[in-house]
């Protein structure tokens, strides 16, 4: 009778290294604004300072039901001037002073908006971001149930998720990443690796997982310079000709128009997918691929959400301010709408060549760590100090050195 032979157990297959945090690389990050009041922001600067003259002209009780007052401001709040930006400082109700200039801001992903740069407007603005707003800084932004994080050349204003400006001072003199990256970049892919380069690669390799945004770097040289090739064609489509670019096409014959002008104000936004229209009341754009049409952020279509944003002021459920909006449906939108399908047509086709983007064997994170660049320190994730100029306070006091 023979006995049974022991036979050997496999080791325990160890995990795989985890892929670095975006948190990490780039580990400066704010939360996004909190305006507490919709009528701050539209999407255009002509309803804004149509609602700013109305709150202004209206007194007593009238103003504070126009105004709207949460616990962080009313009309009794003074408040420092936002960096960069001219806004009286006094009690708002007592002086109010003149209408701001209205920024463009990112308001939902591919929605760009309006905003009233006024602190004594907004609950909760961020000045830390105005700081390092220029012509050099992009910010990614982390909008939730996204694949990839977006990146826009305005100051990101509505419910988007963190915010990482890609430079901690403005004039793109510090970048905000994890230090020592950049060197140790350079010296495995054997050449100049600048801030930008990171940040494609984090639009075409960053994966969100359970810690959060997951960024493999690769081994193979070859590896990362594919992945800044797509990167760069995705940072492209995202800005839309900001920061000097050229703004993205599609090809002639797919390139969309005006086939029949918006007039009045449409009542819906439908799509007719045999004639690969959208339609606007009775206005129409030709060719939209159905892939722009059904294109979401976050669950909701783009499009949809664009529209709805437009007519907001329209709906029944809107008051005071919030139903201040143009009578007519504005040229301009039309404009911005075709130049939003070129955007998410072009969106769409890349998802599906990033979603087959393989990073190939990843860079070993205890490499990151032997080197000093993970963890980041903790000042890293801190905003530098970049006041090189007095900023004005609440009642005209000057603000203290950030």
């Amino acid at each position: 009778m023979s006995e049974d032979v022991p036979q050997p157990v496999a080791p325990p297959t160890a995990p795989p290294p985890a892929a670095p945090l975006l948190d990490e690389l780039l580990p400066w990050s704010v939360g996004g604004m909190r305006l507490g009041r919709d009528w701050v922001a539209a999407p255009d600067p002509g309803t804004l300072r149509a609602r700013w003259a109305a709150v202004t002209g209206a007194e007593g009780a009238e103003r504070e039901r126009l105004f709207r007052p949460s616990r962080s401001r009313g009309p009794a709040s003074g408040a420092a001037a936002l960096p960069g930006q001219r806004s009286a400082t006094g009690r708002f109700g007592r002086e109010p002073g003149a209408c701001p200039d209205p920024v463009r801001v990112l308001y939902e992903p591919f929605d760009e908006q309006w905003l009233l740069p006024d602190q004594r407007l907004i609950d909760l603005a961020r000045p830390e971001l105005w700081r390092v707003l220029d012509e050099h800084q992009l910010f990614l932004v982390e909008p939730p149930g996204l694949a990839s994080p977006l990146v826009t050349a305005h100051l990101p204003a509505g419910r988007l998720g963190r915010i990482r400006p890609l430079h901690r001072r403005p004039g793109g003199a510090e970048p905000n990443l994890a230090p020592g990256l950049l060197p140790l970049l350079g010296e495995l892919y054997r050449g100049w690796v600048t801030p930008q380069d990171v940040l494609c690669w984090v639009l075409a390799a960053a994966r969100p997982g359970p810690r959060g945004y997951e960024v493999p770097l690769p081994a193979d040289p070859e590896r990362w310079r594919a992945g800044l090739e797509l990167g760069q064609r995705l940072l492209t489509v995202q800005l839309r000709g900001a920061r000097g670019g050229e703004p993205p096409r599609l090809p002639g014959g797919r390139r969309p128009y005006v086939r029949s002008a918006v007039t009045g104000w449409p009542g819906e936004l439908a799509y007719d997918e045999e004639g690969e229209s959208l339609l606007l009341g009775a206005g129409s754009i030709a060719p939209v691929p159905a892939a722009a049409w059904t294109y979401e952020a976050g669950g909701v279509r783009v499009l949809e959400r664009w529209f709805a944003a437009r007519c907001a002021h329209r709906a029944s459920q809107a008051q005071g301010l919030d139903a201040l909006g143009p009578a007519e449906w504005p040229q301009t939108w039309t404009s911005e709408l075709l130049a939003l399908v070129t955007t998410v047509s072009l969106l769409a086709e890349l998802a599906t060549e990033r979603a087959a983007f393989e990073p190939g064997p990843a860079l070993p994170a205890e490499r990151l760590r032997t080197a000093g660049v993970l963890p980041p320190p903790r000042w890293a994730r801190r905003p530098a100090s970049v006041l090189s100029h007095q900023e004005e306070g609440p009642e005209g006091q000057f603000a203290l050195p950030f």
